[in-house]
């Protein structure tokens, strides 16, 4: 039997299911695409921890197939459980995505393992034997270092074809363990062979993992989120219950940029972009570079003006608006959520009134998901179960404790502080920051830590989707310590994402150049903080123009001390700004354009940019001390631009398909607007 759906092609035959073509890269290999571990079955594997050979894969025989609208479902089952893998297709993109719904069909209670949502093969041609030529791109991910790509071949991994052990041992694979969902990497990859490029998500805000490996000749990839040996998971099933796991997706493409366009098309169907945000309106938060920890209503009094000649819509005063303590030890005690008398003696409303009469909107920070431990009150408050929990004691991290969603008094006192900051202390935008990682989980309540970390998750994101449709005018922003849970989760989510909280404007350009392969340019926040740690006569033209460039292509977030700017500079901060807004009219349509491929840290030139119908819109970053460079396009080109800062000392020429720019001095930046 056929089965011919969009760009899915399967043949169902001898109880086997074969993807036979997606695109020209990958197929759902015969010894099948889905593994799920059950406790007290016999997992009939000689390798090692590797996810294959489980012990149901094998049992599960073709059921049935049906389709709906753009999903295809197709049924598998053994004599334990009921499988349903869905693929969901686009009319814009190649992607398809991915998710499995197992339910025990048995007579007993089953406990779950693991469970992937899908498992691609086929990811070499030519098998194990052409592991040097097949390559795949992880993204390494750290404080103030998010979004750097590292290529290796399969080959310098560690797969060889001259060992004679079929399959071997070996692994290419990452384990996420815990509530920082991208703290060590981002839940994608991407994967080159003699075909063309595959690249996958995982999409998943706490623990997830995904495995390359071999299986004889064939090259395999899992993707799922936690199991039990990485990430403490394992679920209970009771008979007639159901589990969903994490969505993933894959897409194809000819080249590096049209791998990632095709999967920034998926994206956009996945956002959580709101009706609020859709204009992508510009913003300054007064953390970064100003007030940090500590706002006061004068802090906010003497900015603002300046902030608002420059045409920004939106000001948020970040953490530090709430509690009594200073600064550098505010954090210890956070969880009322209740405004400061010191630092905003007139009360916040007053302060977020003035920021409206200067014809912005007003925003404000909080941390959710996080109580204090000295912050005695709402301790004695809330019950131990409100509380992330482990072996019977609470889980703290940092001189934090982390609230469990689950529980209805926490949703209820926190569903009224939002109310109270939208409406008492008026709130047009809200952060919500998650500055510490949980580790595995809570074991209360649940099967296992990894279980009720995956819980907690999806009630807190339920919670947070339910303050979006009760404060539909309100914009919430995710951050995470910068960008830690940088993932499509979450992303689907919140209407945008910080992606860094690095703070040298020189290094912010090799993240700013990578970021949009990771998120949406409409979703991707990005600081631009001209006065950082300088005094008013050391602030310079090409300090200002290249904050403002590496915000471009994202989301803006503007901050520092630029009422201390003198006219040419803030000129150009309003300059960048308006450019800014021109952009984004083009950016929900805009895919990312990459001429000189990723960037990496010590990369003396920096290229990155976003491409819509004939036009690429292309930041080029001077990062040391070179004089002029050249980039290759793929197209002939038919125009170049310098279009800021304007006028520009740099000077732009192109023949053919190249590109040259030449620089008038060192560590300095250009917009160029491109036509073909």
């Amino acid at each position: 039997m056929n089965i011919n759906y969009k760009n899915l092609t399967f043949n169902i035959a001898n109880n086997k299911i074969y993807l036979s073509k997606l695109g020209s890269f990958c197929n759902l290999s015969d010894s099948g695409f889905l593994e799920i571990q059950i406790a007290g079955e016999n997992k009939a594997s000689h390798e090692g921890i590797k996810m294959t050979n489980s012990s149901e894969v094998k049992r599960l025989s073709y059921v049935s197939h049906s389709q709906r609208g753009n999903t295809l479902t197709i049924t598998q089952q053994s004599d334990l459980v009921k499988a349903t893998t869905f693929f969901e297709t686009y009319s814009d993109t190649n992607a398809v995505r991915i998710h499995t719904d197992v339910t025990n069909i048995s007579e007993s209670d089953i406990i779950i393992e693991d469970i992937s949502a899908a498992v691609i093969g086929g990811l070499s041609p030519q098998g194990i034997s052409d592991a040097e030529n097949v390559y795949i791109t992880e993204f390494v991910q750290s404080h103030h270092a998010e979004c750097q790509p590292r290529r290796h071949s399969f080959k310098d991994l560690g797969f060889v074809s001259d060992s004679g052990q079929r399959p071997s041992q070996k692994r290419i694979s990452f384990a996420n363990v815990g509530s920082w969902s991208t703290k060590e990497r981002l839940p994608q990859a991407i994967i080159e062979n003699q075909n063309g490029f595959m690249m996958f998500q995982i999409e998943s805000s706490s623990s997830w993992y995904y495995e390359i490996s071999d299986r004889g000749e064939d090259i395999y990839l899992y993707m799922g989120g936690a199991n039990t040996t990485f990430g403490s998971w394992c679920k209970k099933l009771k008979v007639g219950e159901s589990y969903v796991t994490p969505n993933v997706a894959i897409a194809e493409g000819e080249s590096l940029n049209d791998v990632i366009a095709h999967m920034t098309h998926y994206r956009r169907h996945i956002s959580g972009l709101s009706p609020a945000d859709r204009g992508l309106p510009s913003i300054y938060n007064e953390y970064m570079h100003l007030s940090w920890d500590s706002p006061s209503e004068d802090i906010t009094a003497k900015v603002a003006p300046a902030v608002a000649d420059m045409g920004v819509e939106y000001y948020v005063i970040d953490c530090g608006w709430h509690d009594e303590e200073p600064g550098n030890v505010i954090y210890h005690y956070v969880g009322q959520w209740k405004e400061s008398k010191t630092r905003f003696p007139n009360g916040l409303r007053a302060t977020t009134d003035y920021i409206r009469s200067l014809g912005m909107k007003a925003g404000l920070w909080i941390e959710p998901e996080i109580v204090g431990v000295k912050c005695e009150k709402m301790l004695s408050f809330y019950d131990d179960d409100c509380f992330f929990q482990r072996y019977g004691k609470r889980v703290s991290v940092h001189d934090r404790y982390f609230l469990d969603y689950r529980n209805p008094k926490v949703t209820s006192y926190m569903t009224e502080t939002i109310r109270r900051m939208v409406e008492d202390y008026g709130a047009d935008y809200i952060k919500f920051d998650y500055n510490q990682d949980s580790g595995v989980g809570t074991d209360l309540n649940c099967s296992s830590p990894g279980e009720g970390l995956e819980l907690c998750n999806r009630a807190f994101f339920g919670w947070v989707e339910n303050m979006k449709n009760r404060f539909p005018d309100v914009i919430f922003e995710g951050c995470a310590s910068g960008g830690m849970r940088m993932d499509y989760k979450s992303l689907s989510i919140f209407s945008l994402m910080s992606t860094s909280d690095q703070t040298d404007y020189l290094k912010y350009p090799c993240i700013a150049a990578n970021i949009l392969s990771a998120v949406l340019p409409e979703q991707a926040a990005v600081w631009s903080y001209p006065v950082a740690w300088l005094k008013e006569e050391n602030i310079s033209e090409n300090c200002t123009a290249m904050n403002m460039i590496n915000s471009f292509l994202g989301r803006i977030h503007l901050a520092s001390h630029i009422d201390w700017m003198n006219e040419a500079n803030k000129k150009l901060v309003a300059d960048g700004v308006k450019y800014y807004k021109k952009l984004s009219a083009i950016k929900g349509e805009a895919v990312p354009y990459l001429p000189m491929g990723f960037s990496l840290f010590g990369q003396k030139i920096a290229a990155s940019g976003i491409r819509h119908e004939n036009k690429v819109y292309l930041a080029v970053w001077n990062l040391a001390d070179e004089t002029k460079t050249k980039i290759e396009l793929d197209e002939e080109i038919a125009g170049a631009e310098i279009v800021y800062p304007n006028p520009a000392k740099a000077k732009v020429k192109f023949e053919s398909k190249e590109l040259f720019v030449n620089f008038e001095s060192e560590k300095s930046a250009v917009f160029i607007e491109i036509t073909f």
